[in-house]
C-alpha cells in the first residue's frame, strides 16, 4: 500500500516514454505524372482533405487492408484517378519517399476533391 502514492507518477513516466500513434486523416490520392526506372517511384501525390496540404511523391502502402478493399483500389484505379477516399496517416521515411499508410476506405470522391488529378 505505500507504493501507490508512486503510481501517479509511474504513470506518466511511461505515457511520456511511448511514442504518439500518428494522427489519421482522409487523402485523396492521384498520380502526379513522375515516371521512374527504377522502384521505389514517388509518382502519387496525397492531399490531406482536411488541411489541404500536398504531399508529393509518397508510396502508398495498401499492406494493412483487407483484399477486398485492396482490390476495389486496383479496379477503380483509385490512386492514379483520385476516385476513392483514404483513410491513413502520413510516415516519413529517412531514405526515399514518404510513405502513406492506408488504414481505410471512407467513400468515393466528389468531383471537388479530384480536382488535379488526371481524368477518367
Amino acid at each position: 500500500m505505500r507504493y501507490w502514492h508512486a503510481f501517479p507518477t509511474l504513470l506518466l513516466s511511461f505515457a511520456a516514454a511511448c511514442p504518439l500513434a500518428a494522427a489519421e486523416s482522409l487523402y485523396v490520392v492521384c498520380d502526379n505524372g513522375l515516371r521512374c526506372v527504377k522502384a521505389p517511384c514517388p509518382s502519387s501525390t496525397a492531399r490531406d482533405l482536411a488541411t489541404g496540404e500536398a504531399f508529393k511523391g509518397v508510396s502508398p502502402l495498401l499492406d494493412g487492408l483487407p483484399e477486398a478493399d485492396r482490390e476495389r483500389i486496383r479496379q477503380t484505379d483509385a490512386l492514379y484517378f483520385g476516385r476513392l477516399v483514404l483513410e491513413g496517416y502520413v510516415a516519413p521515411k529517412d531514405n526515399g519517399p514518404s510513405a502513406l499508410v492506408v488504414t481505410g476506405i471512407a467513400r468515393e470522391t466528389t468531383a471537388e476533391e479530384r480536382k488535379g488529378c488526371p481524368a477518367g
